[in-house]
């Protein structure tokens, strides 16, 4: 058998850079030729600056004119300077690099490549890259250069330059697909496809590389699920339950009734229950469809037939709201179930009392974070684990609780608006149910797309709403690769913003540079309306239920995906007030138009994925990044959804005529799917 290879072999990699790849992942060299590109810059011909466009990547020739200036903000220093051509003259600015006055000659011909954005003063090439005599752009004019995720101190040069010498180690044996299925789909050899993956000469290299290693990662993922499935969804019910009166008299007092698609997955959920094996279910709801009320029905079942559940969400301001309104609730109808609350953030002390109380039996409903599963935590007799897609209880989780006791009943929460068929495929271990229809006391969602010269009147409805009582959502994108730049991005905005809405709004800001104790803060702030207006990264995606939050306006829409942009919406329309959604959008094409009016006249999430999925097609480089369980390094679910059902016809062939994967051709796929199994499977702040 062959060692592997460490990356520090490599040419120009000394022990500093090396731990800068060990941050994002990279050990191996098999590693850093699994290491996609995040994207490609395509370097196409200069345009006269007459032509530039807002939110547009673009090259422009031409010469400084006037004074090259640097001024010293309070974070950064930024150098700018007036560029011109025959055809106008457009301000450039860059971001620490106060060099360049000294630098940069005045007169010279030279080419910039930059993303232009639109400032007060109009607009502005910002941190463009520097083409100095022109002809150098001549080399890269026309090709596809790789882009990388990187970390602070790794350039994407430093990547590139690995990546080249790691090519050259490639070899075929490491192929995990079998031969006759590879040939079979037509697919490029390995070692061909590696180089076309990172280094392709034009798009249809790329797609025709890129195919390959998609339907390779749905092919592992759906074999991993599907042999999960039958090692475990027989497994017998240790915790039969009986049906309680007092779920029929809690339902009958409550202010509402269910929809019609919530009392079926209730029932489909109690017959699982009752049934003689082991609930391992999906419930996929869109946004606000009342997931929330059945995950509290299935634990007050358990609770009410002896027995403990436990609930878990993604961060401890979620669980502790989630405690408060259950123990409210119980309380209200008088249901005689006690619950407890189990964070990381507890001190010993109070860790140790919610211990003794879960170890005892005290509580029937425990709710917290990740915490839940630490092997402090013993309990009575946990017969139900409600958990949502973010934290998915994979083999070790689940070895875990069946180590506590017997193997309990999990109940996986889905907001991911996935198209059923692909659901199926994907939750291949799950058993599905889908809520389909929103409450009908819930007002429909407001949406309206606009561009930035909007942006004044936007400002001045927040305000409003505010005066109002209500609160507000402004959403930033991440700015290109770096974490600084996308702190800074959200802490400019939100300054800026306080200065338009004056002293009285207190303005907050939430990014993913921040601790996890800081968020909980934020958002807790802004649960209790201390903050009125939060401008946060998409970190909000997956946060506190604010029901007084009746507005959210997102910048530069056309840089998300519908789904992500269907779930940042999410976070509004969840109490009594109307709400509003703004796209805001500084793209002029035609295709942004017309996918953001989907989300404009619609606020069904499966009707939106399944337009996504029409609309994008399979000439994208590449598709939206899915979260969770979801999280695929090129494989996207709509995008290749043709591909993800060839994947899944050929496991159900390769299940059928070989089970246990033990046929020659099969064994470096059973070995590969062997170690990815922890990896999908595994919740991921463990």
């Amino acid at each position: 058998m062959r060692k592997r290879s460490g990356i520090g072999i490599l040419k120009g990699i000394g022990e500093k850079t090396e731990n800068l790849f060990h941050q994002i992942g990279i050990w191996e060299i098999r590693d850093l030729l699994r290491y996609y590109p995040r994207g490609f810059e395509i370097f196409d011909d200069p345009i006269p600056i007459s032509e530039v466009e807002e939110g547009r990547t673009c090259a422009i020739c031409g010469s400084v004119f006037g004074r090259i200036s640097v001024s010293s903000g309070k974070r950064l220093q930024v150098t700018s300077l007036n560029f011109k051509d025959l055809t106008g003259t457009i301000k450039v600015i860059w971001f620490r690099m106060p060099f360049l006055r000294n630098t940069l000659s005045r007169g010279g011909r030279m080419i910039l490549r930059g993303r232009i954005i639109r400032r007060k003063e109009g607009l502005v090439m910002e941190h463009p890259e520097i083409y100095c005599p022109a002809d150098k752009y001549n080399e890269k004019q026309n090709t596809m250069q790789p882009v990388y995720s990187l970390t602070a101190g790794l350039t994407n040069n430093a990547v590139i330059r690995a990546v080249k010498q790691a090519l050259e180690f490639a070899d075929c044996r490491d192929d995990i697909l079998p031969e006759k299925l590879a040939k079979s789909h037509g697919f490029l050899p390995y070692t061909e496809a590696l180089h076309k993956m990172h280094f392709p000469e034009s798009r249809e290299d790329f797609i025709l590389a890129r195919t390959r290693f998609a339907y390779e990662e749905f092919l592992v993922f759906i074999l991993a699920l599907r042999r999960m499935k039958e090692s475990e969804n027989r497994a017998e019910n240790p915790f039969p339950m009986k049906e309680k009166a007092e779920i029929s008299r809690f339902l009958s007092s409550l202010p509402y009734e269910l929809t019609g698609a919530q009392e079926k997955v209730w029932n489909e959920i109690q017959e699982d229950m009752r049934g003689p094996h082991v609930m391992s279910r999906l419930i996929q709801g869109d946004v606000g469809s009342g997931k929330t009320i059945i995950a509290l029905l299935s634990l007050m079942l358990s609770g009410l037939n002896g027995c403990q559940g436990a609930l878990m969400a993604p961060t401890e301001v979620l669980a502790r709201q989630h405690y408060d309104n259950i123990t409210q609730m119980l309380e209200k109808y008088k249901i005689d179930l006690k619950t407890e609350l189990l964070t990381g953030s507890m001190t010993p002390k109070q860790k140790r009392e919610a211990y003794e109380r879960i170890a005892s039996g005290e509580v029937s409903i425990v709710i917290g974070t990740h915490a839940l599963i630490q092997d402090n935590v013993i309990y009575h007799n946990l017969a139900l684990v409600v958990t949502d897609e973010q934290h998915r209880f994979g083999v070790k989780q689940r070895e875990a609780l069946a180590g506590k006791g017997h193997m309990p009943h999990i109940l996986v929460m889905s907001a991911t608006p996935i198209p059923r068929t692909l659901a199926i495929i994907l939750y291949g271990d799950l058993d599905i149910s889908v809520i389909d229809e929103l409450p009908k006391n819930r007002l429909p969602i407001k949406n309206c797309v606009v561009d930035t010269d909007w942006r004044e009147k936007a400002y001045h409805f927040i305000g409003s709403q505010v005066k109002s009582g209500r609160q507000c959502y402004v959403i930033c994108p991440m700015v290109e690769e770096s974490e600084s730049l996308e702190a800074e991005n959200v802490m400019d905005y939100s300054q800026m913003l306080s200065g338009e809405l004056g002293p009285d709004v207190t303005v907050g800001c939430l990014h993913g540079r921040m601790k996890q104790k800081e968020k909980d803060e934020i958002m807790d702030a802004f649960g209790k309306n201390e903050i009125q207006v939060l401008v946060s990264t998409t970190v909000i995606e997956v946060g506190i239920d604010v029901p007084n939050a009746t507005v959210i306006m997102i910048e530069n829409a056309e840089r998300f995906g519908l789904a992500q942009l269907h779930q940042l919406r999410g976070r509004v329309g969840r109490g009594k007030y109307q709400s509003y959604c703004i796209f805001m959008s500084a793209s002029k094409s035609k295709e942004t138009k017309e996918r953001l009016e989907i989300l404009n006249r619609s606020n069904d999430g499966f009707f939106i994925a399944s337009e996504d999925l029409r609309l994008r097609g399979p000439g994208d480089l590449f598709g939206i990044r899915q979260s969770g369980i979801l999280d695929f390094k090129i494989a996207d679910v709509f995008q290749d959804a043709s591909l993800l059902q060839e994947a899944a016809n050929d496991a159900s062939c390769i299940l059928s005529e070989d089970p246990q994967l033990v046929s020659e051709d099969m064994q470096k796929l059973r070995r590969h799917i062997d170690s990815k199994m922890e990896e999908y499977m595994l919740e991921t702040t463990l």
